[in-house]
């Protein structure tokens, strides 16, 4: 089993599914959530996104613009716009979070920073690393959920409130 990073890098150096750029700089003070996901994947990938599809509009008002989703893929030749558009679509997650995507070189050092076997590596959609990792607003790990153990909405919803509860330090 790999360890999750410890603190969530805050370099994805990445771009959104829609072409749109990710400013890393906006995740600092807030509390972020980040899976790696294969949007051809027929096994965990669509627990989690549902699960966060359903779990972020439950943030009030307040809390949602202090929080940070972001979905990572680890399949970057099949994630392309309109495959994950059409996978975000049929899960209801369609503007509720970042779907990354990029080249290959580009995705290795943050596969590697948090330790990820993506399904580039293995060959298979559904054979990759898939767990949801919550960050605190000082970019400190909280939690890692799992597909099946213990991902469900009211442990991401409980893990974020933790998160977004943790005091900022100062830079």
């Amino acid at each position: 089993m790999s360890r999750p990073a410890q603190t969530c890098s805050r370099a994805f150096g990445s771009r959104r599914f829609d072409g749109r750029e990710v400013d890393s700089g906006k995740l600092v003070g807030k509390a972020v959530v980040v899976t790696f996901v294969d949007s051809a994947c027929r096994e965990s990938c669509p627990i989690i996104v549902s699960h966060l599809a359903r779990t972020l509009p439950q943030l009030t008002a307040e809390e949602r613009p202090r929080v940070a989703a972001l979905a990572v893929t680890v399949h970057p030749a099949v994630d392309t716009a309109t495959h994950v558009r059409r996978f975000l679509r049929d899960r209801n997650a369609l503007g509720q979070l970042d779907y990354l995507v990029g080249s290959e070189r580009a995705l290795r050092p943050v596969w590697k920073a948090f330790h990820v076997l993506p399904a580039t590596d293995t060959g298979s959609p559904d054979v990759h690393s898939a767990d949801v990792r919550i960050f605190d607003r000082n970019g400190r790990w909280v939690s890692t959920l799992h597909v099946g153990v213990d991902l469900s909405e009211a442990n991401l919803l409980h893990n974020i409130h933790a998160a977004l509860r943790e005091p900022l330090r100062d830079a």
